[in-house]
């Protein structure tokens, strides 16, 4: 995890000075641009944080050593569902959601409503019918 963490942790380093000049090209007038390249760079620092303290908490992964073998990583990974179409209900959700924030309030309600449903269907969805467990 350490070559992600440090990924992560340069993108402070682009973003601040990006940033800055964004800001002085429009002489700080332009409140979405700058505010929002500043927060990137928090958020990848936040994200750069936890992989590197994760790390170093964790020790070096098969991947990360030059003696790392690949039947180190063998087993399960996890547990995916290929066949699901929840996440395709949950994107509707938040694209009916986002549209409310444009439209009115009563539409983001709609697309809340929407993601409860395909939030609980995609949690239970191994624990009913032919994919139970």
């Amino acid at each position: 995890m350490k070559i992600e963490s440090w990924l992560f942790l340069g993108g402070i380093f682009f973003f601040i000075p990006v940033g800055i000049v964004y800001g002085v090209m429009t002489d700080w007038d332009e409140w979405v641009g700058f505010p929002a390249l500043f927060m990137v760079a928090a958020m990848a620092g936040m994200v750069g944080f936890y992989l590197y303290y994760t790390a170093k908490r964790v020790g070096p992964r098969p991947e990360d050593r030059l003696d790392g073998e690949i039947h180190e990583n063998a087993g399960v990974v996890g547990q995916f569902s290929p066949w699901s179409w929840w996440p395709l209900m949950l994107a509707a959700a938040a694209a009916v959601g986002f549209l409310g924030l444009a439209l009115g309030f009563w539409v983001l309600f709609l697309g809340v409503g929407l993601a409860i449903i395909g939030l609980v269907g995609w949690v239970y969805e191994y624990s009913r019918g032919d994919h139970a467990h």
